[in-house]
């Protein structure tokens, strides 16, 4: 039988370099004891933060200090399950990382609770009047945002101590989608049989092969619907007590305050994209089903290569420098960050058994960030990572410029430097080729990166907007609700040109996304701002090139809106949103005319 690798069989050089956190396991075993007896050096503190703004910034220093110890733990651990999670040993790894990192964050809840129970105004004079608390200022201001939502310490002491069970849904379906949901190999049209992992081939040029694996992965994914249609309703719930709990006019309120954006921005999104993009993909499919000669258009199908026989490759060397050299515009230390992560093995590109699907970037503060994708030597997956080096030269940037706590933006901006990764080296190549079928292939894949944040994630945002408010009103979360109102809304986007049968109804069960909050529809926000961005860099240059530097340099020492506004893009109007979709538009007008 076809399979695939085992993670002990992949080369070496196909693999991240995790010794870069810890040199070995005993190492890792070694400062997992230690850091679980460092809580000491934070709950000193308890029922001391009245005492003045030198012991509450020796508080703060000591918890940044025990959290960056935290955060290389728990990352160890959880990179070594993603490589394989049908590993056991990483999978104690990870559950006893978890186990700890909950125990810490239960132990020092203390710190918001007691800080935010002190006088009115207190923290904010601690602020004017200990310098050494500036690098906590942003930390701080959040703090006080969020007091009209805060409960009782006692309360948010039994909210932390559960964390590592609030968090279980989400661990659950990871676990079930790497190490139980298995699929059997597929055949080809010439009936050669190919390994098979969730969702592959499902863009593949021959028909049978992506058909039969779009069938394949149905099948896989039907046998547990009602399990994961179960672990999700329990994340909605989760969110909607916690929402009731703290106040919240809704679960959805709860979750984009979290995000620092108002609903009317997140609704924009939603309703502009969702209505006015359609009819653009509309005829996209409708130009895939006449030239691929389909009797019809499958979900499997609205990616297909629309010349099946043209599928240019690149190896993993030939990748890299086009990817150097897409991104040179960003200027010389961008440029050292990209050759940094290629050439270090940052990247864990190998394609074994357990290995999770789909591509992520992990930035581990002290170290470096971590890829994880598949590589299949296509020129496609040069653009997959060219967007997760774009998370990795944010973490790098503001690691470099910002203090531990004012890394990362909020969920909202998170996918703006990636998306303007991918537009920059897709411009790049377009820029070097003449040939008319390459550049109409590269249009295809821009569309493919629209089709992805524009349509795929923005529905999964949908689903949560529309399920949210049953949940809040009592209805039950089944795999029957989930499946027909899937199906509505795909049925409402594609208007009839795409077959929404089984395995669409069932998307909703492929994504890890449901379970960290309103992830889904920030893609369309990051890829409207990096749509926006790129456009200013083709057109200005170094300008806004090193505009763009500083911006990710900011990290999280801005709110998104106004990292947004410094990078040229106002997210509070509807005017970026509709060029991004017009430029959708002129990209299929681009294709349709083509053919």
């Amino acid at each position: 039988m076809v399979t695939l690798p085992k993670r002990s069989e992949v080369p070496v050089e196909q693999t991240w370099n995790l010794a870069d956190i810890f040199p070995t396991k005993e190492a890792w075993e070694a400062e997992l004891k230690e850091v679980a007896s460092l809580v000491g050096s934070v709950t000193k503190f308890k029922g001391r933060l009245g005492e003045g703004a030198k012991t509450f910034l020796a508080c703060c220093e000591a918890l940044e200090a025990l959290m960056k110890r935290v955060v290389k733990v728990v990352s160890y651990a959880s990179l070594h399950l993603a490589s394989d999670g049908t590993n056991p040993e990483y999978q104690e790894m990870a559950a006893r990382a978890m186990s700890i990192a909950t125990t810490i964050g239960t132990e020092t809840s203390f710190v918001t609770s007691e800080a935010l129970s002190l006088p009115e105004g207190t923290l904010e004079k601690y602020l004017a009047e200990e310098p050494g608390l500036e690098p906590f200022r942003i930390t701080i201001e959040k703090m006080i945002e969020r007091k009209p939502y805060q409960l009782h310490p006692d309360t948010e002491a039994a909210l932390a101590a559960l964390g590592e069970v609030l968090g279980a849904p989400a661990m659950i379906y990871e676990r079930s989608r790497t190490a139980d949901l298995s699929c059997n190999p597929v055949a080809d049209s010439k009936g050669t049989l190919h390994p098979m992992a969730f969702g592959d081939h499902e863009d593949h040029p021959d028909t049978v092969l992506r058909r039969n694996a779009y069938a394949e992965t149905t099948r896989a994914m039907k046998a547990y619907q009602n399990t994961y249609a179960a672990t999700w309703a329990t994340e909605v719930k989760k969110n909607v007590a916690l929402a009731r709990l703290r106040g919240y006019e809704s679960a959805i309120h709860m979750l984009l305050h979290q995000q620092e954006v108002t609903i009317d921005i997140y609704n924009n999104l939603h309703d502009i994209i969702l209505t006015e993009l359609a009819p653009h993909m509309r005829r996209y499919v409708r130009l895939r089903k006449e030239v691929l000669g389909l009797d019809k258009i499958l979900y499997c199908d609205i990616e297909a290569p629309l010349e099946p026989e043209y599928e240019p490759e690149t190896t993993w060397e030939e990748a890299k420098q086009i990817i150097l050299s897409g991104l040179s515009v960003l200027g010389p230390e961008y440029t050292e960050i990209m050759e940094d992560a290629l050439n270090n093995r940052w990247v864990d590109w190998a394609n074994n058994l357990g290995k999770r699907t789909g591509a992520f970037c992990s930035s581990v503060y002290g170290v470096h960030p971590y890829i994880c994708l598949r590589w299949d030597n296509s020129l496609r997956e040069a653009l997959t990572l060219a967007h997760e080096l774009g998370h990795a030269g944010q973490g790098v940037l503001a690691q470099r410029y910002q203090s531990f706590n004012n890394t990362r933006p909020t969920m909202f901006f998170i996918e703006a430097p990636s998306t303007i990764n991918e537009i920059l080296v897709a411009n790049y190549i377009l820029s070097q080729d003449t040939d008319v079928r390459r550049r109409r292939w590269l249009i295809m894949q821009l569309l493919k990166t629209y089709h992805h944040n524009f349509v795929r994630h923005l529905i999964e945002g949908e689903l949560q907007r529309r399920i949210y408010p049953l949940a809040e009103q009592g209805r039950p979360i089944t795999a029957n609700l989930l499946n027909k109102i899937q199906g509505e809304i795909l049925d409402e986007f594609w208007g009839g040109e795409v077959e929404i049968d089984e395995g669409a109804r069932l998307v909703w069960m492929r994504q890890i996304h449901y379970y960290r909050g309103l992830y889904p529809y920030t893609y369309s926000a990051g890829l409207t701002i990096g749509t926006a961005v790129a456009k200013a860099i083709k057109e200005q240059g170094a300008p806004a090139a090193e505009r763009w530097i500083e911006v990710l340099k900011l990290g999280g020492t801005k709110k998104p809106l106004e990292l947004s506004r410094m990078a040229g893009v106002d997210m509070t109007k509807p005017d970026p949103i509709r060029e991004a979709v017009a430029f959708v538009g002129e990209l299929v007008d681009e294709v349709v005319n083509s053919f």
